[in-house]
């Protein structure tokens, strides 16, 4: 039941001049499911990636941070990425590591190109061997199938338990050229991203150096899908993508430079939409709600009471219920780890609703009044800490029946 979240239509996807979405049947999981994406770039293009830091992560991961650091000390551009679904790859051993490789081998003689210019990624099951037999069976078609106006497409050949395909694009105007930006997004459950999220794949048609790619990419997953959680769960495959194809040359030589700064700003929207798709989507979320965090010491401390709040059941099942029990986000915001906060100064709000007056129960705060903001299926918590001038914003969502029991029959 996602919250105020449709699916877009194929051509309010922008087309990204030097990239091509190719889906295929794999048959991984599921039969008649597309499960199979193969996102092909021009040999100009750049990439750069974050990954999940959970201990156990998958081989796809250990992979794809091996051959894009290859990537950059050879100077060999990486030519493809390959993503399935249904099998997340991860908890498999070094049987799970040789079966993510030969993918990549398969795929790279295809294409003609190193196995080291692939990237693969997987999403689904974990402690599960991966099929490769299948997924290199599927190939020739998802080759077959590229077209440079296929992103809807692949928005929905990455869904595991979403139930919309997650996909947005932005154009913004440089000096006399217009670049395009647009990708997608997947995840509905086990986020709560110590990088980014499930899987995101976000791709422009600008001509943009390693080091700025890099740098860009850093600054938009902060803010954005660093800010989310849904369950509290990270995953062990976790990873966001940033391409740019080289088409458009609009002078970006250096991070400081003015087309940077709107470049960068386009991509960071974007990327925090995509984010914002995902909490909308939530398994069996039927609330979105925002989380700031305001007037602390320094981000960081903001962002603990923040998640404290984001992550708490009695809280998420709290919106989920309507029941303005706001006791629980102060307890919450009481064992996020601020040890020196000094609570006589903390007020809360619940979007205009002022519950919390240093420390307290507003005099003038009335239970009906918070009642009518928790029907709501948008949601604003404000907390603010009197320390300092930082602040910090998290998404998330409600905790609801649907939840358990999405969970409960996900390998059925």
């Amino acid at each position: 039941m996602a919250v105020n979240l449709h699916t877009p239509a194929a051509s309010e996807l922008k087309p990204i001049s030097g990239i091509a979405l190719g889906v295929a049947q794999a048959h991984i999981r599921k039969p008649h499911h597309t499960d199979l994406l193969v996102i092909c770039l021009s040999s100009e293009a750049t990439v750069s990636g974050v990954f999940t830091q959970n201990r156990f992560c998958a081989a796809p991961v250990q992979i794809c941070k091996a051959h894009l650091a290859q990537s950059v000390r050879d100077n060999q551009p990486i030519r493809a990425l390959l993503v399935n679904t249904g099998n997340a790859n991860a908890g498999t051993g070094e049987q799970g590591f040789q079966n993510a490789m030969t993918t990549c081998q398969q795929l790279a003689e295809q294409m003609h190109c190193a196995p080291s210019q692939i990237l693969p990624f997987s999403t689904g099951v974990i402690l599960e061997p991966l099929p490769a037999d299948r997924i290199v069976a599927a190939l020739p078609a998802a080759l077959a199938d590229l077209r440079e106006d296929n992103w809807l497409s692949g928005a929905q050949a990455i869904m595991t338990t979403d139930t919309l395909p997650k996909a947005a694009s932005r154009q913004v105007r440089i000096g006399e050229k217009t670049v395009s930006i647009t990708g997608i997004s997947k995840g509905a459950g086990m986020i709560h991203p110590n990088m980014a999220t499930m899987l995101g794949f976000v791709a422009t048609d600008a001509k943009i150096p390693q080091a700025v790619l890099d740098s860009m990419l850093k600054h938009a997953v902060s803010r954005s899908f660093n800010c989310i959680t849904v369950d509290g769960d990270t995953s062990t495959n976790d990873s966001f993508i940033l391409v740019a194809s080289g088409a458009v040359d609009v002078g970006i030589t250096d991070k400081d430079s003015a087309a940077c700064d709107a470049l960068l700003s386009a991509i960071t929207s974007l990327a925090e939409e995509l984010a914002q798709k995902i909490v909308r989507d939530g398994e069996g979320a039927t609330k979105f709600i925002t989380i700031t965090v305001e007037e602390g010491k320094d981000a960081a401390e903001c962002r603990l009471i923040a998640y404290a709040i984001a992550r708490s059941p009695l809280v998420k099942t709290a919106f989920f219920a309507s029941d303005p029990n706001l006791g629980r986000i102060l307890a919450a915001i009481g064992y996020a780890g601020v040890n020196d906060l000094d609570v006589g100064k903390v007020n809360l709000y619940l979007d205009d609703v002022w519950v919390t007056r240093a420390g307290g129960r507003h005099s003038d705060y009335r239970e009906e009044d918070g009642q009518r903001v928790m029907k709501q299926d948008e949601i604003t918590v404000r907390v603010t800490l009197a320390r300092g001038s930082q602040s910090a914003t998290i998404w998330t969502c409600d905790l609801s029946h649907d939840y358990v029991s999405i969970n409960a029959d996900y390998r059925s």
